[in-house]
């Protein structure tokens, strides 16, 4: 009946902070969030809701995360932050010599080369074990509803899941592609904003891990279907693979800024690079948001820290440097010297030796949770295993083939991961969770929404809503189409080899929740997606 494009915006607009008291849920897809909020609304706790949400995640926003992908999440619960590493590790079976005897100088992008054990079920899990307040089949049961039922697809999602069709369709060549194309596209095409897309292998899945806290999914009849679909396109994964994998509980790693401690997870994730920018950037005053010197020594900062990011960042049992090494005072007192007046092309220092989604979730027991999980480039690999919905994967695609490097790739460890979840509290007390999803734009995202909270005095949803940049290499930084034209024009005169980029899927999607000392919640949306508060 309707002939308007949804993605179609010529008019500014606007939204307000969410308040609220006893609970919310802030994600980037609407029927998501509502999954969420009706787990809290049934007595579960805001673990519950963020299982729920990122489980329907899986179904409504197909394009950036999957069953077949990774996860990450620091959770606050009874007054203490704790930390989950959902990330999988690379095939005991794969090794570098393999792949440089089958003619391979960097790790493919598709296929099964890059895929490595999917984590996200098992943090799923491992949440609702330690924390949760429901059982998983309850947690699940709005995910899996979405999928059988079907749901009418979101803009944004209809838009990304074009673009990755017209990829898939002139990058992926083999029959163990066509898998992807049966499961997420009919008649040649994918499904437009409105349609109604309808999962029924995909909801067998979620009823098979939540039925049985995913022990089919690792250890039964989907790991070993998992396991031969990797290796009939080539890859190593297999079922011993599947069986041994475990989430690890860690200590998140923090730094203080300006009197707030800002929470990241420790390495194999790069949660590390937010941290060593803002260090080196504490070190400045800043008064205003919009101005040239801001952006200066903001991106000058982030080209810093993703130097030594990129130079150290490993599976942490294979980093040659320590993380608080990295993190002193010192440390970043040396860095901040080589911030001058011009663009510079940043080297790694030395210290001295001692395509994502993402949620937010929080409730009237105190609990908050900062939770993402992804398949990496949007669908990942572009395999999905037969009949269950499983898209897997890539991450392995950032292991470097480079046998001196730290993150090269070995049997058994973790890449280098660019998902990360957040956290800021203040005097030992929760303030909340906050996250930027976007693969390398990800501790950028970090960086500018402490800054804009802490340095600017913006409400979630101006933090959100605030014209971004993005660091891509080099001198090369992509500008958002909303920033000054004058911020633009003083960046370039300054060496910054700046662009502008009015690219729907770029700079980010982020969510932020706060909590004020009187226990009310404020929350915030990506405006840049089909993002949601949904609160209670």
């Amino acid at each position: 009946m309707f002939t308007f494009d949804p993605n179609h915006y010529p008019y500014a607009s606007r939204r307000s902070a969410v308040y609220a008291r006893r609970g919310m849920v802030a994600t980037s897809q609407p029927l998501a969030a509502q999954a969420g909020l009706a787990v809290l609304q049934a007595g579960g706790n805001a673990i519950d809701a963020a299982i729920a949400t990122a489980a329907a995640l899986t179904v409504v926003e197909p394009t950036a995360n999957g069953i077949g992908g990774d996860a990450f999440a620091l959770i606050w619960h009874k007054d203490e932050l704790h930390g989950l590493n959902a990330s999988g590790a690379a095939p005991q079976a794969i090794t570098i010599d393999k792949l440089h005897a089958a003619g391979h100088r960097t790790m493919p992008k598709y296929g099964g080369l890059p895929v490595t054990v999917p984590g996200a079920p098992g943090a799923w899990v491992s949440m609702a074990e330690r924390f949760g307040k429901l059982p998983l089949q309850r947690s699940m049961a709005g995910a899996i509803a979405l999928a059988q039922e079907g749901y009418p697809v979101s803009p944004m999602v209809a838009f990304a899941w074009q673009q990755a069709y017209k990829l898939f369709r002139d990058e992926l060549k083999g029959s163990h592609f066509q898998s992807w194309f049966d499961t997420f596209s009919a008649d040649g095409r994918t499904p437009r904003a409105g349609e109604i897309w309808r999962a029924p292998g995909h909801a067998d899945t979620l009823g098979a891990i939540a039925a049985d806290n995913g022990a089919s999914f690792y250890r039964g009849a989907l790991a070993e279907k998992t396991a031969a679909c990797v290796q009939a396109a080539g890859g190593y994964l297999d079922s011993a693979d599947l069986a041994a994998y475990q989430p690890q509980w860690v200590a998140p790693i923090s730094s203080n800024y300006r009197g707030y401690q800002v929470w990241e997870i420790p390495p194999n994730g790069h949660g590390l690079v937010a941290l060593l920018a803002l260090n080196i950037l504490k070190g400045f005053d800043f008064t205003e948001r919009d101005t040239l010197l801001t952006y200066h020594r903001q991106i000058e900062a982030i080209k810093l820290a993703y130097a030594d990011g990129l130079a150290h960042i490993a599976d942490n049992g294979h980093m040659r440097v320590a993380v608080e090494d990295l993190l002193s005072e010192a440390y970043a007192d040396e860095r901040r010297k080589l911030i001058g007046p011009r663009a510079m092309l940043p080297l790694p220092g030395q210290p001295a030796r001692g395509g994502t989604v993402y949620l937010s979730t929080a409730d009237d027991e105190g609990n908050m949770v900062s939770f993402i999980q992804s398949n990496y480039m949007g669908f990942g690999s572009g395999l999905v295993v037969p009949g269950t919905g499983i898209a897997l994967h890539n991450r392995g695609n950032n292991f470097t083939l480079d046998a001196a490097h730290p993150n090269c790739l070995a049997p058994g460890k973790r890449p280098y991961h660019t998902i990360i979840p957040g956290f800021l509290s203040k005097d030992g007390k929760a303030v909340g969770p906050f996250g930027v999803m976007g693969a390398f734009m990800q501790p950028q995202g970090h960086v500018q929404m402490v800054m804009n909270t802490v340095d600017f005095a913006l409400n979630p949803q101006s933090s959100l809503d605030a014209p971004r940049w993005e660091w891509e290499s080099g001198n090369h930084v992509s500008i958002e189409h909303t920033n000054a034209e004058h911020l633009f024009r003083g960046l370039r005169g300054l060496g910054h080899e700046a662009s502008w980029s009015a690219s729907q899927l770029g700079f980010g999607r982020g969510q932020i929740i706060w909590r004020d000392r009187h226990g009310v919640l404020c929350g915030g949306t990506e405006p840049r997606t089909d993002g949601c508060v949904a609160a209670w």
